[in-house]
């Protein structure tokens, strides 16, 4: 397993990391995603550990607190072992102050999930989306606070815009506080806006990418191509797209190409996508789901190889899009850009 620098700390991750939104499957929504129960997670957790993936991703919403009990449960007695990263900011009740990332909510999240998990503290905090309505400062005081206190080793966000990240970067300067080290976020050979504003402020502040959903629901899994319809009850079946849906032949186009490179290299669809994105900049951890140890294993395989540079540049002009303003003006002007690539 490849090791790398999770931003700007001295944090060293998987490439790959176990995300378990499949755990519990507590509500109809995460029924779709998976209903991993104890023992099938604590047999993944071990398939990931004997392969050197020691990061675990979930979230306070997963389940609404049941992937973390489960997970807390598989890691019984591993917890040395292994990296543990959650989330907040998400509903989690009926009640006013049940959501968000003001210190009432953070602080009594943060606790909840200790206990869920039956640790001490959390590696990774995640901050699962911006909150327009707390003071950033508020926030980042709190973060600080829980990091002093030991409960939270190093902080992160997901889902943020540039300015919110920008800001809240600065606010932790000025104030000498714990900075994001990392961004979770959505980017995939299908879905590359990440790359316009996020990656180039990613390169620019030394911030890690934490990738979720690499493959686009489901839909660079190598099961969808052109002539072949979605398998019916799949996640993305049931659930649909993350974002706005893509033109069904820009989907079929790159997996044209996928499947191209997937023989020429000896691998799967799904594991050359996920390779793809090793070679992105700013990507320091992809998080790998599974409805079953036959998925994970097959996953776990998307590392020890690179893809060609012609490979590469293949794969970036079959997914390639037109960005919108001011992207696309400045992809016109890349001499002003400092990665002009991205652009």
């Amino acid at each position: 397993m490849e090791y790398r620098q999770l931003g700007q700390s001295g944090l060293r991750v998987p490439v790959l990391s176990f995300g378990t939104a499949t755990f519990g499957g507590g509500n109809e929504f995460f029924k779709a995603w998976g209903t991993t129960q104890v023992d099938e997670a604590t047999q993944m957790v071990n398939l990931c550990l004997d392969a050197g993936v020691n990061l675990f991703d979930t979230a306070n919403v997963y389940s609404t607190g049941l992937a973390e009990e489960i997970l807390g449960k598989a890691l019984f007695g591993l917890r040395d072992k292994v990296l543990v990263s959650t989330k907040a900011t998400f509903r989690m009740g009926d009640d006013v102050n049940e959501y968000g990332s003001s210190r009432f909510h953070l602080i009594k999240q943060c606790e909840a999930s200790l206990k869920r998990l039956q640790t001490d503290h959390i590696d990774i905090y995640h901050m699962h989306g911006f909150d327009a309505n707390t003071p950033i400062d508020e926030t980042l005081k709190t973060l600080e606070t829980l990091v002093q206190s030991g409960k939270v080793g190093y902080i992160a966000c997901s889902n943020f815009s540039g300015w919110h990240l920008m800001k809240s970067l600065s606010i932790s300067e000025r104030y000498g506080w714990s900075k994001y080290i990392a961004h979770q976020a959505y980017y995939s050979l299908l879905n590359r806006e990440f790359e316009w504003e996020l990656m180039p402020l990613g390169i620019d502040q030394n911030v890690g990418t934490i990738v979720w959903s690499p493959l686009s629901g489901g839909q660079l899994s190598g099961k969808i191509r052109r002539g072949n319809p979605l398998p019916e009850g799949s996640r993305f079946d049931q659930l649909g797209s993350h974002g706005p849906a893509k033109d069904p032949e820009f989907l079929y186009g790159i997996v044209d190409v996928l499947d191209q490179v997937a023989e020429e290299t000896g691998k799967t669809v799904a594991q050359v996508s996920l390779n793809w994105l090793l070679q992105r900049p700013t990507v320091d951890n992809i998080i790998i789901g599974a409805r079953n140890e036959a998925q994970l294993k097959q996953n776990l395989e998307a590392v020890g190889w690179n893809l060609t540079i012609d490979q590469v540049k293949r794969l970036d002009a079959a997914s390639d899009t037109t960005p919108i303003y001011p992207y696309w003006h400045q992809r016109n002007n890349t001499i002003f850009n400092t990665a002009p690539d991205l652009y």
